[in-house]
């Protein structure tokens, strides 16, 4: 449970419990219920999808599509911190500097945001705002709540699976105490929970591993390793591939 609450709080911005004396082995084992830390979030942000877009339905109603669409883009940068959207920015900064590996693992350490990373972001919001509005209303609250759930999966099998770049850091815990035996747990639970919440989701689950396993392969190549920063961009890359594959699901099979 410590190691949940400590995933949980440095995840998010949401304290069931207040951590304040953390272990290097309980913070590294955090990793393991980084999925059910997604949950948490996922049902928040589905609860808000719910509100907007099958509440107004009932009651004869139509919630803006537009103004919906900013608020399930803004709950996420509210309830993480924008953690993930600070390593995407440092990891595009980082690898399309064309600098050798030393030098690219130096400018991901730096704080400041380049062209690169501001640019990558812009695009990216600019992709979840178009796979958020064209989401069918009836998948929209089952892909929000998949969404976070599928990003920490990955993002807990790259930790376990991956090599770890720098001799230190704040990710090396993360590695340190995971491995790929740990992660098949992590994996199975995952598989049950997504299965209960939506059969898409065991799609984007299988979408989302080929895509994981190219771009680890990818920094792998660039850096030796990965990083703190390829954690969040792995995390946040992936949350925008479910978006989309529910999009093209759902106008599949609702459209």
């Amino acid at each position: 449970m410590q190691s949940f609450l400590i995933g949980l709080q440095f995840l998010t911005r949401i304290q069931l419990q207040k951590q304040t004396v953390w272990t290097e082995e309980s913070f590294g084992r955090s990793v393991r219920y980084f999925p059910l830390v997604g949950l948490v979030l996922g049902i928040c942000y589905g609860l808000a999808a719910f509100a907007m877009a099958i509440v107004p339905q009932v009651y004869g109603f139509h919630f803006p599509e537009h103004i919906r669409t900013f608020i399930l883009m803004l709950l996420p940068v509210i309830l993480t911190g924008g953690i993930h959207c600070d390593g995407f920015m440092d990891t595009v900064d980082g690898i399309f500097s064309g600098r050798d590996r030393e030098r690219m693992l130096e400018i991901m350490k730096d704080s400041r945001a380049g062209s690169f990373g501001v640019v990558a972001m812009i695009l990216l919001l600019l992709g979840n705002y178009a796979a958020l509005l064209d989401m069918p209303a009836e998948w929209l609250t089952s892909a929000m709540v998949v969404m976070p759930v599928i990003g920490r999966l990955m993002m807990a099998g790259v930790v376990s699976c991956c090599k770890y770049a720098r001799p230190e850091g704040i990710g090396k815990a993360f590695a340190q105490y995971n491995n790929a035996r740990s992660f098949l747990w992590v994996l199975m639970y995952s598989l049950v929970l997504v299965s209960f919440l939506s059969v898409a989701g065991l799609i984007a689950i299988f979408a989302c591993g080929i895509f994981t396993a190219i771009f680890c392969y990818f920094i792998d190549k660039k850096l030796g390793g990965v990083t703190g920063d390829v954690y969040g961009t792995v995390c946040i890359l992936n949350e925008l591939l479910v978006l989309y594959v529910y999009v093209i699901i759902g106008c599949v099979f609702v459209r």
